[in-house]
């Protein structure tokens, strides 16, 4: 039995919540004795729980990702972070746990809002870079901690901090692991808005509510769009041409042109 069945037997999901507001599904990580640590049960029940809301849940057509007791998440659990006790086919599988998790956030079909308060270090920084949306509190700490204790960044970090900083910037935050403050946080652009403490979690949950009064396959379309227009102008426009057609066709589409013309608001089926 691999280790992420182990987990899953374990009742890995317990160590995460789910509740919907509208529209709105809150995922909040709920480990708060250790600030939400990344552990391997942390990060199976994240997989199947965002797997679920991406692909198996209409109802669901925008998320908001925080943690409990007043943390997002401190990173890696360090209680398992015993080198001898794992060989190196277990290693490997730890991070492709954390590499699909990322993935489901990054490329997954529904936009994804992190509401951040307290502790955002290592993998909790990877997991919030991989969110469309940051609201942070003006309390809240960030750090790119992995070099501290001898590891390498993971949770597609590498991918998506000199997305969202910029090269260079991403290079000095890995290579410091300096912790930066909201204000610091905002004006480098790792966060989208920064509230006042304990106001990070309704915020992000308004940010998501206006993502989901949006048509849900110009959203997917859009996501999948962003994730692969960068790699060049070429890519960019081949995006524009092949999948504006396809939001065209839509009845979702059609209904929004109806609805300004009669000047009401749109009702979007997904359609």
């Amino acid at each position: 039995m691999s280790i992420e069945q182990k987990e899953k037997a374990a009742g890995a999901d317990e160590i995460v919540q789910v509740r919907r507001q509208g529209d709105v599904s809150i995922v909040t990580m709920n480990y708060p004795e250790r600030r939400n640590a990344f552990s391997m049960r942390m990060r199976v029940a994240l997989t199947e729980v965002l797997h679920r809301l991406m692909h198996d849940d209409p109802q669901t057509r925008a998320i908001v990702l925080t943690g409990a007791g007043g943390h997002f998440c401190a990173g890696g659990d360090l209680s398992e972070m015993h080198a001898t006790t794992l060989q190196l086919l277990a290693l490997r599988e730890r991070i492709a746990v954390g590499v699909r998790l990322f993935k489901l956030i990054y490329t997954g079909t529904k936009p994804v809002v992190a509401a951040v308060e307290g502790t955002c270090y290592g993998a909790g920084l990877s997991l919030a870079a991989a969110c469309d949306v940051v609201v942070g509190a003006d309390t809240a700490k960030y750090s790119c901690a992995f070099g501290k204790v001898g590891l390498l960044p993971d949770t597609g970090i590498l991918w998506t901090l000199p997305q969202k900083v910029g090269g260079s910037k991403a290079r000095e935050l890995m290579l410091k692991g300096d912790v930066i403050d909201a204000a610091t946080a905002r004006r480098i652009g790792l966060v989208s808005e920064v509230v006042a403490s304990g106001g990070a979690l309704d915020a992000a949950i308004e940010a998501a509510a206006r993502f989901a009064n949006y048509p849900p396959v110009t959203l997917a379309l859009l996501k999948a769009s962003l994730v692969n227009a960068g790699n060049s102008i070429e890519d960019a426009c081949r995006l524009e041409t092949d999948l504006n057609p396809l939001t065209r066709q839509t009845s979702d589409h059609a209904e929004a042109v109806t609805a300004f013309m009669e000047k009401r608001k749109p009702v979007f089926t997904g359609a």
